[in-house]
This record gives structure tokens, sequence and C-alpha cells, in this order.
């Protein structure tokens, strides 16, 4: 079961996040919030599963998230 562990406003940051938790070796998903609007004016959920989401919390919390 997948778990929401952040909220990133635009999907810039998204996908800076997801960066780095891949780079620690975590499967994370990205999902808009919004269906019609433009990717950098969206909101998006990372998603971690939830056997990891708190280790993926601690990460974050490690990098000023």
């Amino acid at each position: 079961m997948w778990r929401v562990v952040y909220m990133a406003q635009t999907k810039t940051i998204a996908d800076h996040i997801s960066d780095i938790l891949n780079k620690e070796g975590f499967l994370i998903k990205l999902k808009p919030v919004y269906k019609n609007v433009p990717d950098e004016e969206n909101y998006y959920e990372i998603l971690a599963p939830q056997t990891e989401a708190q280790e993926v919390h601690d990460i974050l919390m490690e990098n000023g998230f």
C-alpha cells in the first residue's frame, strides 16, 4: 500500500524530491492532484510504500523539506 509522504507545490519541486529519494534507494511515485491544470501550476503527491514511509520522512527532514 502506498502512503503520501509529501505534497509538493510544483512539478519541479516534486521531481527534485523524487531524485533525492531515488538516490537513497526508495521507490517513489508522483501523482498530480488536479487533472486539467498545467504541470507547473499543479500540486503533486509524493507517495512511498507504507513500510518505508517513516524512513522517507526522515530523509525529507534531513534535506529541509
